[in-house]
């Protein structure tokens, strides 16, 4: 029995000790709720965690921090495209002005201008590579006016 107590003891000191390192105020309105959560297991608590994320749709993994990114750089992800790809998906009735407006926009000649827009049956072929957005949606406007339907990506 005296192992117990002195076992009873180290866990206290070590509560103690813990406590001292992170002080935490609780506000009154969580302290029940908290009293209860230090009462679980560990088990009991990562059950618990999974249904709150369940029900609340949300996740308690750590947030990733780039710490390289200089101040003021928005992340690539959140930034929007500055140069894009213009990627003709349909024709549609005006085949021949849609022809005119890739001969346009990619200076290239009538029968390669045509072989690209036929091709178009099989699958979207990329008009032009690496186009500024501002131009790209000036061209995209010049192949809607034809007809076609035009994707930037």
């Amino acid at each position: 029995m005296a192992e117990e107590t002195k076992k009873e003891e180290i866990k206290k000191e070590i509560k103690k000790e813990e406590k001292k390192e992170t002080p935490v105020k609780v506000p009154a309105k969580f302290k029940k709720l908290i009293e209860e959560i230090e009462k679980m297991s560990v088990l009991d608590l990562a059950e618990l965690v999974k249904i709150l994320e369940k029900k609340f749709g949300v996740s308690v993994a750590p947030q990733v921090v780039a710490a390289a990114a200089p101040a003021g750089a928005k992340a690539a992800p959140v930034e929007e495209k500055s140069v894009v790809n213009i990627v003709l998906t349909a024709v549609g009735a005006k085949k021949i002005e849609v022809i005119k407006a890739v001969r346009d926009a990619t200076q290239k000649g009538l029968k390669d201008s045509k072989d690209l827009v036929d091709a178009v049956a099989s699958g979207p072929q990329t008009v032009k590579e690496n186009v500024k957005k501002e131009e790209a949606e000036e061209i995209k406007k010049k192949f809607e006016t034809a007809g076609a339907k035009v994707e930037l990506k």
